[in-house]
């Protein structure tokens, strides 16, 4: 896009847009996102941001009717495999308010002069100014979201001093804690959190997403898949809830997420042993969910195939499953090697049954956490009903998580991640590319021989000769185009599925 065609989707009020970029006006010193409901400013008085730390850098502070800092992140994060997409991430993980800067630079393998020079030239604010919007919109989120005293909030917030944290909140709002605190909105409210929970412990968030959300597939996905003990669906489909447990870099939690949709976002409820937590654990639900997606331009792409531009119109807004925890999602696939979903699931339970960490106390049926790779590598793994081989395969996938020659968190290298996890004996192509797809949240995955997408494929009369060739025409949203098939009805005659199938979806 250019200012022109950025500042047409300010007029039109596109939602479409919320979050892929900022508009500030100079008249008011406010900045918004681009569906902002105000009068539409003079096109002279309106500059462009590509995030909303660039706005607060420049002296803008953040709009109090359609709070910008509450947009659905980029899709052009989980899309961009360069430095830049990589340090979003893992910005947006809590790593520079847990490791520094020079911890963000180390995890990436440049010098923290090149990350600051990166950041800079391309979105116009630093790691450091970055991660500072964040915490900021942590903050608030506490402040109307519970009754936590303001200094316990600065610090869960990730601000170094109450000081640093009064000031911050006075710049970017143009409101003191206990003002923003006392504008809450309403339970009805379209943008922000909803008012306060009557339950102690309990942070509410509306996690927001861009366009249509298909989320009756993506709840059908994780129930299918569910592992006792860490994971639960429970309802009826289109009023399901999903619980799981969350390792976190300061303790256990658990996340709630409802199946209903709002208008723009999912209602979701995190129970946290420490609120330091809170953007880490919100951001993996995000993964999770695929909330940053934009399919808007998935769409756009996968319609140009006659096959799966009829899929796109059944099922719009379909997304991609991620991970919140890459390590787990990776040990999973090698369970689900060659079985059927339902036999992964066995696995899966036996597992955490016999390695998982205890929950301080149950939360209904979640009682663990998933085990830690480092357990894995050392466990003899026997009483689980796994060959042999299964089982070396998995404790050599754990030694290489454990000890790093496999990196797989938010910032890793894609191409190096698959390149380290083919050199594992045990891990071929396609669970090298199911790993790549969910627990690094790459949206151009082709995963060629899955038998799933070839039936998938077959059901919706489309070819699947040629596939890696005629695939090429979906990047950079291979994907979805994966999930499309995977989802596809039957609309003509077709052989008896496979038994196998379901061994490609683990």
């Amino acid at each position: 896009m250019n200012e022109d065609s950025r500042y047409e989707a300010v007029r039109s009020r596109d939602a479409r847009f919320d979050g892929a970029f900022f508009f500030a006006v100079s008249t008011t010193g406010i900045y918004c996102r681009p569906s902002c409901p105000a009068t539409t400013p003079r096109r002279r008085n309106v500059a462009f941001f590509p995030t909303a730390a660039a706005a607060q850098g420049s002296g803008f502070r953040a709009c109090r009717r359609c709070r910008p800092d509450a947009v659905p992140g980029s899709a052009e994060w989980n899309a961009r495999a360069d430095v830049v997409g990589r340090a979003m991430r893992l910005i947006s993980e809590g790593v520079v308010d847990r490791e520094g800067v020079a911890g963000l630079a180390a995890r990436l393998g440049y010098s923290a002069r090149q990350v600051q020079r990166q950041l800079n030239a391309e979105l116009g604010a630093g790691p450091v100014a970055l991660a500072r919007a964040q915490r900021a919109h942590t903050a608030r989120v506490l402040l109307q979201t519970t009754g936590l005293p303001a200094a316990e909030i600065a610090f869960a917030a990730g601000f170094a001093s109450v000081r640093q944290f009064n000031d911050t909140i006075k710049e970017i709002y143009a409101l003191t804690p206990s003002e923003l605190r006392a504008a809450r909105p309403g339970k009805g409210t379209r943008f922000g959190p909803v008012a306060p929970p009557t339950t102690p412990g309990v942070l509410p968030l509306r996690l927001a997403f861009r366009g249509p959300y298909a989320a009756r597939q993506l709840f059908d996905h994780l129930q299918r898949r569910a592992i006792t003990g860490i994971e639960e669906v429970s309802g009826e489909p289109g009023a399901r809830t999903y619980r799981r447990t969350l390792r976190l870099p300061h303790g256990a939690g658990i996340a709630e997420v409802d199946e209903a949709a709002g208008d723009g976002w999912l209602d979701c409820r995190l129970h946290l042993a420490e609120l330091r937590d809170l953007t880490t654990a919100s951001q993996r639900v995000r993964r999770l969910f695929d909330l940053d997606a934009d399919p808007y331009a998935v769409a756009e792409r996968l319609r140009a195939d006659a096959v799966l531009a009829r899929l796109v119109d059944r099922h719009p807004g379909l997304r991609s499953p991620g991970a919140p925890a890459p390590d787990e999602l990776a040990v999973r696939a090698v369970l689900g090697q060659q079985v059927s979903v339902a036999a992964g699931r066995t696995l899966g339970g036996a597992l955490v049954a016999a390695y998982g960490e205890p929950l301080p106390e149950p939360a209904g049926a979640l009682t663990h956490l998933f085990p830690r790779v480092d357990d894995l590598a050392q466990a003899a793994l026997t009483g689980l009903g796994m060959p042999e081989s299964r089982r070396a395969t998995l404790r050599t996938l754990s030694t290489a998580l454990a000890d790093g020659t496999v990196v797989l968190d938010a910032g890793a290298d894609r191409d190096e991640a698959e390149r380290a996890l083919l050199g594992l004996r045990g891990i071929g192509p396609w669970t090298a590319g199911y790993i790549r797809m969910r627990a690094l949240g790459d949206p151009d995955v082709l995963l060629v021989g899955d038998a799933a997408v070839l039936a998938g494929m077959r059901r919706a009369g489309a070819p699947t000769a040629g596939l890696r060739e005629r695939a090429n025409a979906w990047r950079p949203w291979r994907s979805y185009a994966m999930h499309h098939f995977w989802n596809a009805p039957v609309t003509e005659p077709a052989s008896p599925r496979p038994t196998t199938t379901e061994s490609t979806r683990p």
